[in-house]
């Protein structure tokens, strides 16, 4: 089966049955990104599909791939989120059994939405290799057919589809962004790409933190990386596909890497900009676009994905204002009488300072009289504005000293 995929006619059959679960997800031109980066942007919005993800395309034409008898023995993977729900809604609707295992670890949502396409769920272990593990030994004792997230050509071939798309609607595309784990997406879409026109020029994106493939690259072979440490858990993989590797080294023309900080300023553009939500994978392609060293080119952004829990979003929307210097804590001493905190405030207020959160330490200092300590943590439109409130407030005296925001 191997040979027959990821050729020319393999994508082509792909994208006919894949439009049968898929959403063609169109392109968006976005003027933010494009006035940023001097490039024309679009972006591929596959955190739209019905599942939230690109993973549906992988799953269902792997399925279609199988024969009858191979189909009724049942299906098992192994995933913490994209590709459980993706092999998930793709069995069901081809009418088969699938057994998805997740580890302990999984959020909740995950394990019910997956649930809710009919698979049956088994958690075991603490990490996805655990987990892994657990569903090849299940897969061996009961016959299912194991279905790889990434390195499996079948499924690279299905996630391919979206360079198609990408192709049809922009065929003078110049650079396509793409976000790499394992590397299934980025064979898909880099091979289909070179097929239809060589000239197009494929970028891998990982994670600083889990930069796998660029290892791999610089080595010639593939290796495991010790460790992984980056908040876009979606590509937070240690090795890169065995089967898919060959295809990477021919087809990608460069690879991006990005660090945390950069997926959270991604998030906050997005959303307010586009009013999306996408995971942080999804957003390795978004915090990549400043890195390119190009102008005037057509770019398109692939959004992997947007299954991002709600505890999560918060907490990557609050470091997002703190690295903007939309929300800043400062600490102040002033003597403890009567007037003092209405004078910092009428301060704050004449430079429109929002005061969000306030912290009144008397005990700083033995001598109260002398000083105690008032936390402010504030609201601003940004550096400039921040920066024009903590002047104001020297101007009055005060010493401010800027302090970890903590809401």
């Amino acid at each position: 089966m191997t040979e027959k995929m990821l050729t020319l006619e393999a994508f082509e059959e792909a994208a006919d049955i894949v439009r049968r679960a898929a959403t063609e997800t169109k392109l968006m031109y976005s003027e933010y990104f494009s006035s940023q980066t001097g490039n024309r942007v679009y972006l591929k919005p596959e955190n739209m599909q019905v599942t939230g993800a690109y993973k549906i395309r992988g799953a269902y034409y792997k399925i279609s791939t199988m024969s009858e008898k191979e189909r009724q023995k049942g299906i098992i993977t192994a995933s913490a989120g994209n590709h459980a729900q993706g092999v998930a809604y793709a069995a069901r609707a081809y009418g088969c059994k699938a057994v998805i295992v997740m580890p302990t670890t999984t959020p909740l949502i995950k394990v019910n939405r997956t649930k809710s396409y009919g698979a049956e769920v088994i958690l075991q272990g603490d990490v996805y290799d655990e987990a892994c593990a657990y569903a090849l030994q299940l897969a061996e004792e009961q016959g299912y057919t194991f279905i790889h997230p990434f390195d499996d050509p079948a499924v690279a071939t299905g996630q391919g589809t979206i360079a198609m798309e990408i192709f049809k609607e922009l065929p003078l595309v110049d650079y396509i962004l793409v976000p790499i784990g394992g590397g299934g997406l980025a064979t898909g879409v880099s091979t289909l790409a070179k097929l239809l026109n060589p000239k197009i020029k494929v970028i891998g994106v990982e994670p600083a933190g889990a930069a796998c493939l660029r290892a791999s690259l610089k080595e010639g072979k593939v290796v495991t990386l010790p460790e992984v440490n980056t908040i876009a858990d979606g590509t937070a993989v240690k090795t890169p596909g065995e089967k898919i590797f060959p295809y990477l080294q021919e087809n990608l023309d460069d690879i991006l890497t990005v660090e945390d900080d950069e997926l959270i300023v991604a998030f906050l553009d997005m959303v307010e900009n586009h009013k999306m939500i996408v995971e942080n994978s999804g957003l390795l392609t978004v915090a990549a676009l400043k890195h390119l060293k190009v102008k005037g080119k057509k770019v398109v952004s692939v959004l992997s994905g947007g299954n991002m829990d709600v505890i999560t979003m918060a907490s990557v929307v609050q470091h997002g204002l703190i690295q903007r210097d939309r929300i800043f804590t400062i600490s102040v001493l002033l003597p403890d009488k009567p007037g003092e905190l209405v004078r910092v405030a009428s301060v704050i207020a004449r430079e429109q300072g929002n005061v969000i959160k306030l912290d009144h330490n008397q005990f700083v200092s033995t001598n109260r009289n002398a000083a105690v300590e008032l936390k402010i943590t504030l609201e601003s439109f940004g550096t400039e504005h921040k920066n024009r409130i903590v002047q104001a407030l020297r101007e009055e005296g005060y010493q401010p000293k800027f302090e970890n925001a903590n809401l």
